[in-house]
């Protein structure tokens, strides 16, 4: 589950494809290819006032408003030291950081580029990019792998400092948590807690890595000890939740989702959980709407409705399933020989309760079913996730 809220997935999932339509090209002989087209209205951006540096440097200027916190006056001494020297990577570096914290991610991303083209180890940079990918920019596979790749990249460096080193380490946790990388995930939050043991960002990414990891009985401890947590008590209310619910204590259960629920609604509202029967039903129909090329390959393949993930499915390879996942696909891809006892030896699962969690309505329900099967039916054609992940199926 991503700290940018338990949506951002299936979001994605639901908008990955969606595309501005081209205009339609009017017929050569109509009005309407003979006018002008209608001029389109450019916003103007507001002008940077001039650095007030104070006698400083423009350069240490930028550095001291950031410091203290004072984006705006930062971007204007920063964007001097750019323009004074275009080929300082701590300039642009600067500029970066600035307009990331005015929310200017797309001036921001080019300001980070730019520093890291001139200079690709640049440790604040590389760490400010990192953050503008895995944290602050809308959850998606491709910005999570440029987050990875900067804090990675920036851990490697021979000179990292013992300061750099925990924030690096932070960032990589969060952005291969939300890749589902828990194993090199919980790695990483350890480093930063071994040095800041108070960490509770740290905290949260160790116990959702254990989540993910299936390490039930420990990531319990984690997420109880961050109820209390302004800023993560929602997130571990809701998976003390998800816990409960795989033990049976339904009750329990349902007390700590009313919990994330009140603490943080529009992360945690109510999901449209269907009845059994209405979600067999809907199972049979998205089968039926399928192409006829798939419902010949899911010939003799049942696709069963299933309440939640079972622990021997989650733990039947290495590393684990994650305990969120929406449906499996068990058995060997056909043209492959079955090598059990089973009969059938391939079926697929979707899971009730984890597909109405990652969802906000009916209609969504309906079609992340579809996307759902459709990335099963890929694991039984033989694709990997990666492949999948690359057809907009992740």
């Amino acid at each position: 589950m991503s700290r940018r809220g338990p949506f951002a997935l299936c979001l994605l999932l639901l908008g990955a494809c969606q595309r501005t339509s081209a205009p339609a090209v009017p017929d050569a002989g109509s009005p309407v290819a003979a006018s002008a087209p209608a001029p389109v209205a450019v916003p103007v951006p507001e002008p940077i006032p001039t650095c007030r540096a104070a006698g400083a440097a423009p350069l240490d200027a930028a550095l001291d408003y950031l410091d203290n916190g004072k984006f705006p006056e930062a971007l204007s001494c920063a964007a001097q030291a750019s323009a004074l020297e275009p080929d300082s990577a701590a300039a642009h570096s600067a500029r970066g950081e600035a307009l990331a914290a005015l929310n200017r991610t797309a001036e921001a991303q080019v300001a980070y580029a730019r520093a890291l083209a001139i200079d690709p180890g640049h440790p604040d940079a590389l760490l400010g990019a990192a953050h503008l990918y895995a944290v602050q920019l809308p959850s998606s596979r491709e910005y999570d792998e440029l987050g990875a790749l900067y804090a990675e990249r920036g851990l490697s460096q021979a000179d990292v400092s013992p300061e750099s080193l925990p924030r690096f380490a932070l960032v990589s946790a969060m952005a291969l948590n939300d890749l589902g990388q828990a194993s090199e995930a919980l790695q990483r939050a350890q480093l930063v807690l071994a040095r800041e043991p108070q960490n509770h960002e740290a905290a949260y990414e160790k116990a959702l890595a254990l989540f993910e990891l299936c390490r039930f009985a420990e990531a319990k401890s984690a997420f109880s000890g961050l109820v209390n947590d302004k800023e993560r008590g929602a997130h571990a209310h809701y998976h003390l939740g998800l816990l409960l619910e795989r033990e049976g204590k339904w009750k329990q259960a349902q007390t700590h989702f009313d919990k994330a629920r009140a603490l943080s609604p529009e992360d945690f509202p109510v999901p449209p959980t269907p009845s059994q029967e209405e979600f067999r039903a809907e199972v049979a129909r998205a089968v039926s709407a399928l192409p006829e090329d798939m419902r010949k390959d899911l010939s003799g393949v049942p696709v069963r409705a299933e309440e939640l993930p079972a622990d021997e499915d989650l733990l039947s390879g290495e590393p684990p399933l994650s305990p969120a996942i929406l449906g499996l696909f068990r058995g060997p891809p056909l043209g492959e020989p079955c090598d059990g006892t089973e009969t059938p030896c391939r079926s697929v699962a979707l899971y009730r309760l984890n597909l109405a969690r990652a969802v906000r309505s009916r209609a969504e329900l309906r079609e992340q079913i579809r996307v759902t099967l459709l990335h099963e039916v890929g694991h039984l054609r033989g694709e990997d996730d990666q492949e999948l992940a690359a057809r907009g199926l992740e």
